[in-house]
Formats: C-alpha cells, sequence, structure tokens
C-alpha cells in the first residue's frame, strides 16, 4: 500500500515539502521521504525509514554522538572504500588515528555490514593482516535514462557494477506528471522482476535529454521527448523513493569519471539519438551560467549544413547523431555497421562524413579545454577499429598536436547514462555516512 501525502510549509527563504509516505504492512516497513529547497531552490533529498519489531524502532547504524565521531567513522569508511584490501594499522597509519579509534569504528561498520574481511594480507613479521573491503552490496541505486520512446532502468551497488538491467518501451509523453506515471510503474516492475530489496534502496537518479533552468527545477527545453518549460516535480512526486533528476550526457560523464579519475578536467560527448556532452572539474560538472554547457551537438560544424532538431542548421548533433546512421536509413546502428563492413560504399561515404564533421568538433572542444575527451554513448562501442581515423583527422585540425591521443573511447559505452544516474545517491552515501 502506498499512502501518497503532499504538505507544503513555508518559513522564509525555507520550504519543506514531505512527498511520500511509503508503507509496507507486510514489512512492518515505513518510509518517509521528502525535499528540502533552501534559497534558491537548491534541492536536498532526505529519506527516513522506521522498521517496527516488537514495538522498537530497530537500526543498523548508529549515529555517533558528535559530528567529529561521524566525520571520523566517515574517513575510515571512505578509505576502505578507495583502497579495498586494506589493514587496520594502514588505515591507521594513513589516517593518523589510534589503534582503538579504528578498531571501534571498524566494529560498528562491520556489524552493520558495511565492512568485511576479504582475505588477509602480507605477514610483516607477526601475524598476518585481515584485509578489509566494503560489502559492496550493503545498499544499491537505481539509474534510469530516458528516452522518447523508452527508458532504461539499471541496479547497481556501491561500486558501480550492474546488479539489474532492463528496458521498458513508452509511449509518447506530453508532460511530467504522465513520464512520472509510466515510469513510477515500471519501476515498481523493476523492483520486483529483480527481487530487489527496497530496504537497501538508497535512491533513483533519473537522466533526461535536456536543459534544465540554473536550479535545476524546470526542463526549459528536451527537443528529442517534444517538451519545454515543464517542471519536474510531476516526476519528482511520482516515485517513493529519493530522486535526483540531471541530464543525460552529464550522467554518462560521471559514470566515466568515476572508472578514469586520472586528470584534472575531461570533456565526455555522448552520441546517441541526440549529441550532448559535459565538463568535469575534479569530478565536478562546470554547468555554466544557465546551466547549458556542454551542449557539444549544437556546435556548428558545417554553416548553413543538415537541419538540427533545435531549429538551426548545421549542428554536430545532425550530422553526427546514431540517428543519421539508423533512424534516417530506415535501419539499426548494428545493420549499418554490418553493412559498412560488408563494404557497402553509400554506408561508407557517409561514415566518412560521419568522422570529417565529429573530428571538427573535438578539435573545436580541445582548443577551448586543452583536455582529454572521451567519446561515449550508443555509437561509441562501435568506434574502437576507427578511432586511428578519427585522431588523424582531428589532429590535422589542431596546431599543436601530431596524434591526438587525448581522444578515447568511453568504459560503459552501453549504459553509461544510467550508472552515471545511480551513481548519484552512492557517492552521497559514501560522502555523508
Amino acid at each position: 500500500m502506498i499512502l501518497q501525502v503532499y504538505i507544503t510549509v513555508n518559513h522564509q527563504n525555507q520550504q519543506k515539502q514531505s512527498r511520500n509516505i511509503a508503507i509496507y504492512p507486510q514489512k512492518f516497513l515505513i518510509r518517509l521521504t521528502f525535499l528540502l529547497w533552501l534559497g534558491k531552490m537548491k534541492v536536498f533529498y532526505i529519506d527516513f525509514t522506521f522498521k517496527k519489531l516488537k514495538g522498537l524502532y530497530m537500526k543498523k547504524l548508529s549515529l555517533p554522538p558528535t559530528e567529529r565521531r561521524r566525520l571520523t567513522r566517515n574517513q575510515i569508511y571512505q578509505y576502505i572504500y578507495k583502497a579495498p584490501g586494506c589493514s587496520k594499522q594502514e588505515i591507521a597509519d594513513s589516517l593518523n588515528f589510534s589503534m582503538p579509534t579504528v578498531h571501534q569504528n571498524l566494529n560498528e561498520l562491520t556489524q552493520a555490514g558495511l565492512v568485511r574481511i576479504d582475505g588477509v594480507g602480507e605477514s610483516t613479521g607477526g601475524r598476518r593482516p585481515l584485509q578489509l573491503t566494503i560489502n559492496e552490496n550493503a545498499h544499491f541505486s537505481v539509474g534510469i535514462s530516458v528516452t522518447d520512446d523508452h527508458f532504461r532502468i539499471i541496479a547497481a551497488n556501491l561500486r558501480l557494477d550492474e546488479i539489474a538491467y532492463q528496458k521498458y518501451p513508452h509511449p509518447h509523453c506530453n508532460n511530467m506528471k504522465e513520464m512520472g506515471n509510466f515510469l513510477a510503474a515500471d519501476l515498481e516492475n523493476f523492483l520486483n522482476r529483480f527481487g530487489l530489496n527496497r530496504e537497501k534502496l538508497l535512491g533513483v537518479g533519473i537522466a533526461l535529454p535536456a536543459i534544465f533552468n540554473a536550479d535545476r527545477t524546470c526542463v526549459v527545453a528536451a527537443p528529442t521527448l517534444n517538451l519545454r518549460d515543464q517542471s519536474i516535480r510531476p516526476l519528482i512526486c511520482s516515485i517513493p523513493y529519493p530522486v535526483s533528476v540531471c541530464n543525460d550526457a552529464t550522467s554518462g560523464g560521471y559514470a566515466e569519471w568515476y572508472v578514469q579519475q586520472d586528470s584534472d578536467c575531461m570533456a565526455y560527448i555522448s552520441l546517441e539519438g541526440g549529441v550532448g556532452g559535459a565538463i568535469l572539474m575534479n569530478g565536478v560538472p562546470y554547468t555554466g551560467l544557465n546551466g547549458r554547457s556542454g551542449e557539444f551537438g549544437h556546435i556548428c560544424v558545417q554553416p548553413e549544413g543538415l537541419s538540427c532538431k533545435c531549429g538551426l542548421r548545421g549542428c554536430l548533433e545532425a550530422y553526427c547523431s546514431s540517428d543519421r546512421i539508423s533512424t534516417d536509413l530506415g535501419i539499426s546502428v548494428e545493420q549499418f555497421f554490418a553493412g559498412l563492413e560488408a563494404g557497402n560504399l553509400a554506408y561508407q561515404t557517409l561514415w566518412k562524413d560521419y568522422l570529417r564533421h565529429l573530428a571538427s568538433a573535438l578539435a573545436t572542444i580541445r582548443m577551448v579545454f586543452d583536455c582529454r575527451i572521451v567519446l561515449g554513448g550508443y555509437v561509441a562501442q562501435y568506434l574502437t577499429p576507427f578511432l586511428k581515423e578519427l585522431r588523424g583527422l582531428t589532429a590535422s585540425r589542431d596546431p599543436f598536436d601530431e596524434e591526438a591521443e587525448y581522444i578515447s573511447l568511453c568504459h560503459y559505452p552501453k549504459h553509461a547514462v544510467p550508472l552515471g544516474a545511480a551513481l548519484h545517491f552512492i557517492n552521497l552515501f559514501v560522502e555523508e555516512l
């Protein structure tokens, strides 16, 4: 049984809205989730779960008596998260904590099921030390990628490993309320189908192919969804769990940064039905003054060229979206590349044009940001045989680099967007535990 409750309280610049109270009588579980807007509508998601057992409120990990204690425990957890296989002594030495402090906090984390023993290390003269790692399956997060005709839903554990995945078709949605209704039904079906424990669910990240306003409360434009000037509240309020909504290309960039954190700045380009992107600086997206940074799909690569869905002509998206090599030809992307490999001359001509315009955009991005560039999205999984050629084309437009090895392919060619959406709540859990 789900009981929807909407309460709004206004006080000066602060607003609280209670979204949902989810009641599961068979599990004696009550979950209260609400949003907190502070100042200029900056969104925080707060989730309380109460489990009634013999009249008592049961909890696994107790709240430390002081913020300092919480920070100490969190530092230890984050250290183990980033250095799996570490020992108690390594934690104490690296964080400059006493062994009793490390031991006490590890007991709490272990009893809560958040940290586990993962073998033994090499002996340095005495007893072999126990190796510690996080329990990656203690919790999970859900990420959802939204397109005009389907949802891609994925569940990922604390290491961003895929637990479950399903694609759900849906009809065209005229507004956020309709989308929310379809999405809520498919999400519950997904959780039930794969037997996922809702008590372990951290939250649901939703990635939209959309441009948001500065405070991310409204979709300004989503051409591929045929939506404009839509509040995201109806979408958020349809989901009875903590929710985060963001741009799809930014989500893909998050996922790639998670596995490729080896530089200060990264440009990510998503080549799908739309072409988008993100700029990440130290893992934080640069959104620009109006939240429109990274709209690489609307770089002009051919003045007065092909028409784009945005209404202009010559945009990168018009030349390098997956639609150009699939929908526009009445075939699938897989069929295009199969024909290309088989020597189809028309496909070869089209593909050379695709690479030429993509290289033009990549050179422009390199000139502006002087950073590494990661190519992602559905098309990226087919680019491996063409990477050398693409680098050469880009280098010919770059006066400072002869090989363009700053261009690389993504780690998650198929599910980067929903995984990046799920990563929001994983990061939040790790940082705020």
